[in-house]
């Protein structure tokens, strides 16, 4: 069968079929008369085009502008549950889940613990199952499911790499196991890339297709985004930047065995402590039983650091920000992004004072001088993102009425 050829009347109703979903997507409701005034249409293609588009589903009439009656002063809507996806955030404590309808709006969550739900295969299962129960949707209703993780799955073997702190996820046949399990299409994605696509969709990233996001918590990595989409890297493993070999710290050797470099060591949230012990700043108070050892620690000293405009706690602030340059450095002289997004509870902590240090130490340290600016993707961002991504590839399907 012959391809369409661009500009048959098909593919101008393709085309002007989308361009009205987005409309709806990015406005809500709207008339027919404000979709033609929008798209250009006539009255009466665009009459056609929503005849056809709530025949096929994907809108609904939802009332009258202003209450006024009469075909004209309908209002059409997306039809939100013409598809939904689903998101996995995992972690080695726990797996966080949600479904999003074809509007973005999350329909149900749910969170699995650790030790729940045997193997890796069994609590995606289980954690995606609460998730979905929690919507009322089944299984078959999931158009699409990502998975975030840290580390990466290296596309050419299919196991999952730089992640060996994530018990029961590294069998070779782990992707196979998930596919054969699960009946939508299933996608994974590094975390922090995730964080990525979450800051450029929804937050400080927005506008900017060359950026860098540097993510600080449990550990330290990074995403890079050039040309708008996220360079992964041949093995899955571009933005493994704690592994970065950096001045102030003994070489590290055998990094992918210790799962550590130079640039965790410098600039990782375990580092603090034992910086203000250094500067006589008092210890905080230890981590809650369960928490992780260094991050709880560490975001109570960054918080008091943060605040202060003199003595030990301003200098830690200001050591730390020169660790966290003198990587940053190494990215930007390579890469030469338009914006530096920090991310992460540790740079979230450190705050304004924080950003504004790293970028003036950034500046003498890197001939490159990209912006700095926060992230503001707070509250589950690795989901957020997944979510983000599954919505976008939906989206391209659904909104595609040629096929």
């Amino acid at each position: 069968m012959a391809g369409t050829t661009p500009g048959t009347p098909r593919v101008l109703r393709a085309m002007n079929d989308r361009a009205a979903l987005e409309l709806l997507l990015a406005h809500g409701p709207l008339s027919r008369t404000r979709i033609g005034r929008l798209t250009g249409l006539s009255k009466p293609t665009a009459s056609q085009l929503l005849a056809r588009l709530e025949d096929a589903g994907l809108v609904v009439v939802t009332g009258t502008d202003g209450g006024r009656p009469g075909p004209s002063a309908q209002l059409y809507a997306l039809n939100a549950g013409a598809a939904h996806v689903a998101a996995l955030d995992v972690t080695p404590e726990r797996i966080l889940a949600a479904v999003a309808d074809l509007t973005g709006a999350r329909t149900g969550a749910y969170e699995l613990p650790a030790g729940r739900g045997g193997g890796a295969v069994e609590r995606v299962g289980a954690a995606l199952d609460g998730a979905l129960g929690a919507a009322g949707l089944a299984r078959s209703d999931v158009h699409r499911l990502v998975i975030g993780t840290p580390g990466a799955f290296d596309p050419h073997t299919g196991r999952l790499r730089y992640a060996g702190h994530l018990p029961g996820w590294h069998s070779p046949d782990l992707l196979d196991e998930l596919a054969a399990a699960l009946p939508m299409p299933v996608e994974y994605e590094n975390d922090v890339n995730l964080v990525a696509v979450a800051e450029q969709r929804l937050g400080a990233a927005r506008g900017h297709a060359d950026f860098v996001l540097l993510w600080n918590q449990e550990g330290l990595g990074a995403a890079l985004v050039l040309g708008g989409r996220l360079h992964r890297g041949w093995t899955g493993g571009a933005g493994e930047v704690g592994f970065l070999p950096v001045p102030g710290t003994p070489l590290v050797r055998r990094v992918a065995r210790l799962g550590s470099g130079g640039y965790q060591e410098l600039a990782g949230t375990q580092a603090l402590p034992g910086l203000a012990r250094e500067l006589g700043v008092p210890d905080p108070p230890p981590a809650a039983p369960g928490a992780d050892p260094h991050l709880g620690p560490a975001l109570a000293l960054l918080r008091e650091a943060a605040g202060a405009t003199r003595g030990p706690y301003r200098e830690l602030l200001g050591r730390y920000a020169t660790a966290l340059a003198t990587g940053l450095a190494s990215v930007v002289a390579v890469l030469d992004p338009e914006v530096v997004v920090l991310s992460g509870a540790a740079l979230t902590a450190g705050g304004e004072p924080l950003r504004a240090l790293v970028e003036a130490e950034l500046a003498d340290l890197a001939a490159a001088r990209p912006r700095l600016v926060t992230g503001t993707v707070h509250e589950h961002p690795v989901l957020s993102g997944a979510l983000e991504s599954a919505l976008a590839a939906t989206r391209e399907e659904v909104f595609d009425t040629s096929r």
